[in-house]
């Protein structure tokens, strides 16, 4: 990942972390039509998000994974 990546990724991780957040709320914020910047496709294929099921879709929780959270706190 390129620098300027690493730290979209890291900015999103830190929003994702800083309080409960949306699948919706999450969809408006970070979506991308820039294929430079896929930071929610690549945070879900890297395993660093997930998403909680819930009916409407728009209301699930996006939290961050164990994994998600070790890159989070080892940047700090």
């Amino acid at each position: 990942m390129n620098s300027a990546a690493n730290g979209l990724m890291l900015q999103f991780l830190t929003w994702v972390s800083s309080r409960p957040r949306t699948y919706g709320e999450a969809m408006e914020t970070w979506k991308s039509s820039c294929p430079r910047y896929t930071i929610w496709e690549d945070a879900l294929v890297d395993g660093l998000i997930e998403i909680e099921r819930a009916d409407p879709v728009r209301q699930a929780r996006v939290t961050l994974t164990v994994r998600g959270k070790m890159i989070l706190n080892g940047a700090r």
